[in-house]
C-alpha cells in the first residue's frame, strides 16, 4: 500500500466512523507515541524498520506499512 492509499483508507475509517480525520490521525498518533514507547528490543525493532521522513512514523506511513505486511 502507498501513502495516498493510506490517506484513502483513513479519510474512510473517519467517515465511517462519523468523527473527523484528524480524530482518527491524532488517535493513531496517541497509539504510535504509547507503542513507541516499549522498551523490548522486538518493539524497537520494529518501529526503526518504518520508512519514514519525520521524526517518527506518521499513521498513513504506519498503516502502508502494515498493510504491506500483510500482503506478505
Amino acid at each position: 500500500m502507498n501513502i495516498a492509499k493510506a490517506k484513502k483508507a483513513l479519510r474512510k475509517l473517519a467517515k465511517q466512523k462519523n468523527v473527523s480525520e484528524g480524530t482518527i490521525r491524532r488517535e493513531i498518533e496517541i497509539a504510535i507515541a504509547e507503542a513507541m514507547k516499549s522498551p523490548e528490543p522486538q518493539a524497537q525493532a520494529f518501529w526503526k524498520s518504518i520508512p519514514h521522513a519525520g521524526e517518527r512514523p506518521s499513521p498513513e506511513e504506519v498503516v502502508a506499512y502494515i498493510a504491506d505486511i500483510a500482503k506478505g
